[in-house]
């Protein structure tokens, strides 16, 4: 369940939280245990306070954010809750490179400690971006349990519903994406008895039917193409199994996948033989480059499943896409192969430099793989190198870049290995990753204690996302579809 703090209780801390101040502290010559760990983190100018709990025995905690110019905001409580209109002037008094300096105070059995001051680095690069969307959804097996689809707005802690499935009785909302950082074009997937394609272009909804006699089911992962005319997408015919005796809880895999690329003008789908050649080679993950001239994707040779998923790896590749013509290429490029790793995820940088994926040790699904990592291809010299700065010893997922390139956002069970939360960090223009942070939170630890869903497909936006969810409810549930045509 969610957390909800209502107003009553927000005011009710505000006025309580600092009826105790340090006293006689003991000076500790180490940086305080904090949860979620923001030392050392590099944020955006616009972000929401970075509020956060003591993560060891303390009963109390005060914390003071200085900036450069010597101004600061103070919090004390159970947890430190920084007043967003003081942080906010905060931030402003930094320019690119500053730091803000943060010195924690915490009570204990024995009495007060202060702590050595840790750093919070402010970067120069813009978010690019409002908000975030991302998909909420139980971490379990159940069918069609409660899950959404939501916009959150970066600078504070709002969260507005783009669609939930409750809307649409037995069905699975999934699959949202945006065009490159935008939100005036986007899509999403419903499955289930009203199952269809929601579609919204320069402000026109539509509901696709996207089966096809020529190809083998409905489509599934989208990728826009910077146009905003053309997506492509996988046709996955995907099923699931159970590990025994693993520290893998769950196989999810592909018995047969083709890509195809769907004219939102025409609505036809672009088909070539190149890939949809579901008996030769099985591809998936499809994802534009940044000048749309060529589409990335991930091929495996077909193998016998699931008796054969471990020998399942994944290359990466591309063919060269026409947008004004239409027309895929007709010779395909091996981009990139790990020997021992199945790579998926592909997402292209907006500046052309990178190309970032997951790895994991096979399969084409791994979100469930602990091994799991980012790792980053340099499209201009070709070397790619596993993000050991950001990655962890728990599953690494879906990720994307901002539209300057200068941020990601990516999904992460490092926190308890079962619940995937979404993480922030800054990349320079070599290639290099700042410390993660933990998306901010009002309460963060009693929302992320209370929080039983996990994040998946994240992505930036640029304003809210804005859709009549009751609207595209009633027409999904009214049967009527406009049916995808093939060339």
């Amino acid at each position: 369940m969610k957390s909800k703090l209502t107003l009553a209780t927000i005011c009710a801390t505000a006025l309580t939280a600092c009826s105790e101040h340090p006293q006689n502290a003991k000076i500790v010559d180490t940086e305080p245990a904090i949860w979620p760990d923001y030392a050392g983190v590099t944020i955006p100018q616009g972000v929401a306070p970075l509020n956060f709990a003591m993560a060891d025995d303390a009963a109390l905690v005060e914390a003071k954010v200085s900036a450069p110019s010597g101004k600061s905001t103070t919090a004390c409580g159970d947890e430190a809750n920084f007043d967003i209109d003081q942080w906010r002037t905060i931030l402003s008094e930094c320019k690119g490179g500053d730091s803000l300096i943060v010195t924690v105070s915490a009570k204990y059995a024995d009495g007060w400690r202060t702590f050595r001051p840790f750093s919070i680095y402010v970067s120069g690069d813009s978010l690019s971006a409002t908000g975030l969307t991302y998909r909420r959804i139980a971490p379990g097996y159940e069918v069609y349990s409660k899950m959404g689809i939501y916009y959150r707005d970066l600078s504070t802690f709002k969260e507005t519903v783009i669609m939930e499935n409750t809307e649409v009785p037995n069905s699975c909302v999934n699959c949202h994406t945006a065009r490159r950082g935008t939100s005036g074009d986007f899509m999403f997937h419903v499955r289930g008895a009203n199952g269809g394609t929601l579609l919204s272009t320069n402000g026109k909804v539509e509901i696709l039917n996207t089966p096809t006699p020529q190809t083998i089911g409905a489509l599934t992962y989208p990728a826009w193409h910077p146009d905003g005319r053309h997506i492509a997408f996988s046709a996955n015919t995907t099923r699931q199994s159970f590990h025994q005796g693993s520290d893998k809880r769950l196989e999810v895999f592909d018995v047969a996948s083709d890509i195809v690329v769907y004219d939102t003008e025409l609505n036809k789908l672009i088909i070539t033989p190149l890939l949809n050649n579901t008996d030769s080679c099985w591809e998936t993950f499809p994802y534009f480059s940044a000048d749309g001239g060529e589409l990335y994707y991930c091929s495996t040779t077909p193998r016998q499943m699931p008796s054969e998923v471990r020998d399942v790896r994944y290359s990466l590749r591309k063919v060269a896409f026409d947008a004004a013509r239409g027309v895929i290429g007709d010779s395909l490029v091996n981009v990139l192969t790990l020997d021992s790793l199945s790579i998926s995820f592909p997402r292209t940088s907006p500046d052309g430099r990178f190309l970032m994926f997951t790895a994991c040790d096979y399969g084409t699904f791994p979100i469930w793989h602990r091994e799991a990592d980012l790792w980053l291809l340099d499209l201009g010299s070709g070397e790619a190198r596993p993000m050991d700065e950001i990655n962890s010893g728990e599953a690494e997922s879906f990720h994307e870049w901002s539209t300057n390139s200068r941020w990601v956002i990516f999904s992460s069970r490092r926190g308890d290995g079962l619940y995937t939360r979404l993480y922030l960090c800054h990349v320079d223009t070599a290639g290099r990753a700042s410390k993660p942070f933990l998306l901010p939170q009002i309460s963060p630890k009693e929302y992320y204690d209370e929080m039983t869903q996990s994040y998946n497909v994240p992505s930036f936006a640029d304003t809210k996302v804005e859709l009549d969810a009751k609207g595209a409810a009633n027409r999904l549930t009214s049967g009527k579809r406009v049916q995808v045509m093939c060339e």
